[in-house]
């Protein structure tokens, strides 16, 4: 039987990926054409360390999501919105997992090893390679505006269904006491 709410660690996990992704796609967009400077170098390294912590966090996520079934959508949701729902999901999960990875073929592409907090080096997943790097730095792009246009999407639908359809989704995703009124 599933339950009526998330648990507090798919809440604190939902609004810890959320965060970071909100820090991590303007400051990716912001550095991106500033001219080469250590300040550029070191918005670089916050922007990877943000992607891979969110990488991480989505794989404990998915690792949580697999061993504890999410609420039962509401009855009242047609089929096809409930279709449209876990399609969404299901792509929020692959974006979230597919951007740091693309980060991070990108810069062992691009010659720049990724050093979590300055502290643990992560490999370089490709040797340097200029070409592949900047292919690869458009995948990086492309499947971040992808992600941006979905998370637009699942915003509002989380705001259709607070405000018009007046039901617990937005709020089993605020607290675990969504049943409460």
């Amino acid at each position: 039987m599933a339950p009526k709410q998330y648990t507090l660690l798919a809440i604190g996990l939902h609004w810890w990926i959320a965060l970071l992704i909100f820090i991590a796609f303007p400051l990716g967009i912001y550095m991106h054409d500033l001219p080469f400077s250590p300040t550029k170098l070191k918005l670089f390294s916050w922007h990877k360390w943000i992607g891979v912590t969110v990488f991480l966090f989505v794989v404990v996520r998915i690792y949580w999501r697999l061993r504890h079934s999410p609420p039962a959508l509401p009855e009242s949701i047609a089929s096809w919105q409930k279709l449209a729902t876990h399609a969404a999901h299901g792509l929020l999960y692959l974006l979230m997992i597919a951007i740091p990875l693309s980060g991070w073929l990108m810069s062992s592409a691009k010659g720049f090893q990724t050093v979590w907090f300055g502290v643990l080096p992560i490999p370089d997943l490709l040797g340097k390679d200029k070409e592949l790097g900047n292919l690869l730095a458009i995948v990086h792009k492309t499947l971040n505006f992808s992600l941006l246009a979905l998370v637009i999407l699942h915003v509002l639908a989380a705001l259709k269904h607070h405000f018009i359809d007046k039901d617990i989704i937005l709020r089993r995703m605020l607290s675990n006491r969504a049943g409460e009124k």
